[in-house]
């Protein structure tokens, strides 16, 4: 089988022990990560490499990187030996959505880095000896499009717009991984909050400043999930055989916009009572705006919680608090 070797440095949180994350993976896994230096990437990966598991990372920047036996860094799938184990395949990669306006040229970017990634991983899968046990792929909550109030869970439909576009199209690719016969999940992820990046790391600084405030009206839903709750999700999904089919990735009490700034006011010690009109932020950002600042979905992780997994973060002035605790 083909050695491991050199892998990323990434630095852990004082508050948690990395491994922590990872407990629900018993004995030493080797598990494929793309977009493994992202946002939620690199927090899965250090959480592997603290437990004492192996990781290959996808990076577009293969050689940043060093924890030497443990990691692999590639820059491209094709650079994988077909005699390499590979026990669980986790695809996080993808052309950022929230980065830039959505231009024609950006929005076929999103889509087709998604379909190319997933293509790629599928061509992985066939040319290995040894299949991996798992296919785990990063949907996203726009899956349900604009919605009002009505709670949804994975049974539940959804309302056309790009966002459920690009999520309908990564799903479709990801039924085709699974009609080889591998199993495979199809993680529907809300608002990851973490103050490393995302939307939390974006709002910060107004916030801290008391410039914060609701978007618009602040009556949509925000239905978010706590960065380490995730990559708890992430282990319990490769763990569980029978996991399979969409799984919603979101804390299982979603908020009003209203409440949320509420919530990081109180947790930053700051008021948040200034409101970002509606009307400038879909001038300026069109759909944009429409679709991720003021737009929402009201999601509950009913599959996840089935199954037997624990959110520890399920309140969001707890999650909030634990996340700007840390130094």
């Amino acid at each position: 089988m083909h050695d491991l070797a050199s892998s990323a440095r990434f630095t852990s949180h004082p508050s948690e022990s990395p491994a922590a994350l990872v407990s629900a993976l018993s004995g030493h896994h080797t598990v494929l990560v793309t977009g493994g230096t992202g946002f939620v990437g690199s927090r899965l990966i250090e959480a592997l490499l603290d437990a004492g598991h192996y990781a290959i990372v996808l990076s577009r920047k293969p050689g940043s990187a060093a924890v030497p036996g443990k990691a692999w860094t590639v820059g491209t799938l094709d650079e994988i030996p077909g005699d390499t184990r590979v026990d669980a395949i986790v695809n996080l990669a993808g052309e950022p959505i929230a980065d830039g306006l959505w231009t024609a040229a950006k929005r076929r970017r999103i889509i087709t880095s998604r379909l190319d990634m997933i293509g790629a991983c599928l061509k992985l899968i066939q040319r290995l000896i040894a299949r991996p046990k798992v296919f785990v792929t990063a949907s996203a909550i726009g899956w349900y499009g604009i919605r009002g109030d009505e709670a949804l869970d994975e049974s539940s439909d959804g309302a056309p717009c790009f966002s459920r576009d690009v999520c309908l199209a990564i799903e479709d690719a990801a039924e085709r991984v699974e009609a080889t016969g591998l199993r495979t999940v199809r993680l529907r992820i809300g608002l990851v909050l973490d103050r490393a990046g995302g939307l939390l790391g974006r709002m910060l600084m107004p916030f801290k400043l008391g410039l914060g405030g609701p978007f618009g009206r602040g009556q949509h839903w925000m239905s978010w999930i706590h960065r380490d709750d995730l990559i708890r999700l992430i282990s319990h999904c490769i763990a569980h055989p029978d996991l399979s089919g969409p799984i919603n990735g979101t804390a299982p009490q979603p908020v009003r916009n209203r409440e949320f700034v509420r919530s990081l006011g109180k947790a930053l010690r700051r008021p948040a009572v200034i409101p970002v009109p509606a009307l400038p932020l879909k001038l300026v950002l069109g759909q944009f705006a429409e679709e991720l600042l003021l737009g929402g979905q009201r999601v509950h992780p009913v599959r996840a919680e089935a199954s037997g997994f624990a959110f520890r973060y399920a309140d969001l002035d707890e999650a909030l608090e634990a996340i700007l605790a840390r130094r």
